[in-house]
């Protein structure tokens, strides 16, 4: 196995999944200014909007998630256009 291929900031990472509040840990280069603490360990923290436990795809529940009202701004923005 070849040594030294992985880059220096190749380190374990907390992902939380804010929808509900799930928390993953593993290996990643993402940077991160906050840092959370699990069993006593502390990681740099990645907050998602939608992840594995929370994704309808793999839930299989139809669940929507609108954290920006985005739903509501395109129906008000083409509600003109209804015939």
């Amino acid at each position: 196995m070849r040594t030294d291929i992985h880059p220096e900031s190749y380190r374990l990472v907390a992902f939380k999944d804010m929808s509900n509040e799930d928390v993953f840990i593993t290996k990643s280069t993402v940077d991160s200014k906050e840092i959370i603490k699990v069993k006593g360990v502390e990681y740099p923290l990645v907050k998602l909007e939608i992840s594995r436990t929370s994704h309808p795809f793999y839930t299989g529940k139809s669940k929507l998630v609108d954290t920006a009202g985005r739903i509501d701004k395109f129906k008000n923005k083409y509600s003109k256009f209804k015939k």
